[in-house]
């Protein structure tokens, strides 16, 4: 059965897309054997989940497409750097398409029922959304089956939060009844600080056992992979952030049994 997750928080600088690229990869990785498969679906205009994964300018068609000009999604899909992984791209004309869905009928719903149509070739689907909670943002919540929540270990690491979940709970009541709180995982941790480690105790008396065991640290190569368009279990097999986001990705599918 396929899972849809989408990852979001409106606060930008949070580690969102490298979360989206890295747990993808990883959990392509990881099911390598069982012939798991994940698709990637960018749905931020800056289209950094998309260079992320090596595609940058690689294709005529995008998720825009998709949304707005209704193009099958098969059409649209690309195989990334990484075996198991495709992506439906994101690129700068999407950033106009909240506009334009705005006298669209059922506008929430565009994401979903174009998802339904590949659903099925998928184990895992993953959305990375824009830091905002507008109506992309909303298509994926509508479209998904739970959230993943990534928090910086920061000062401001709660803040807005509370938006975050009554923007969840209105989903729940008018869009989609099944949609649930995956997880959080916090990211960003530097050791050396105690902030740090007030954040994670603050986080956890918040969500209690909805926060993730995996702790992403702070991480000069988690910064460069992209650069190179590439995910981090890629550019550096062994450093902290592969070893970090591979034991998200099995504790993200441990948890479905």
């Amino acid at each position: 059965m396929t899972k849809i997750m989408v990852i979001a928080n409106q606060k930008g600088g949070v580690g969102k897309t490298t979360t989206a690229v890295n747990l993808a990869s990883c959990i392509a990785e990881n099911g390598k054997e069982k012939n798991i498969k994940v698709l990637a679906i960018d749905i931020d205009p800056q289209g950094n989940m998309t260079s992320g994964l090596g595609v940058k300018g690689k294709f005529e068609q995008s998720v825009y497409d998709v949304i707005i000009n209704h193009v099958e999604p098969k059409e649209v899909i690309i195989q990334t750097v990484m075996e198991n992984l495709d992506i439906i791209p994101a690129e700068v004309s999407l950033s106009g398409a909240e506009v334009e869905l705005v006298n669209v009928m059922a506008r929430e719903q565009v994401l979903k029922n174009a998802i339904m149509k590949v659903r099925d070739k998928y184990d895992y689907i993953i959305i990375d959304c824009p830091p905002s909670l507008g109506l992309l943002t909303l298509n994926a919540l509508t479209a998904a089956d739970t959230l993943l929540v990534p928090i910086q270990c920061e000062y401001y690491a709660l803040e807005g939060l509370a938006q975050l979940m009554h923007t969840v709970k209105l989903v729940r009541t008018h869009l989609n009844p099944q949609l649930d709180v995956e997880g959080v995982v916090l990211t960003m941790f530097d050791a050396r600080t105690n902030l740090s480690s007030q954040v994670v105790s603050e986080v956890k008396k918040f969500f209690k056992n909805k926060v993730y065991e995996t702790i992403i640290p702070r991480s000069i190569k988690l910064g460069e992979a992209p650069s190179y368009g590439l995910p981090i279990n890629i550019y550096d097999p062994k450093c902290a952030g592969t070893t970090a986001y591979r034991k998200l990705a099995t504790e993200v599918v441990n948890k479905e049994g």
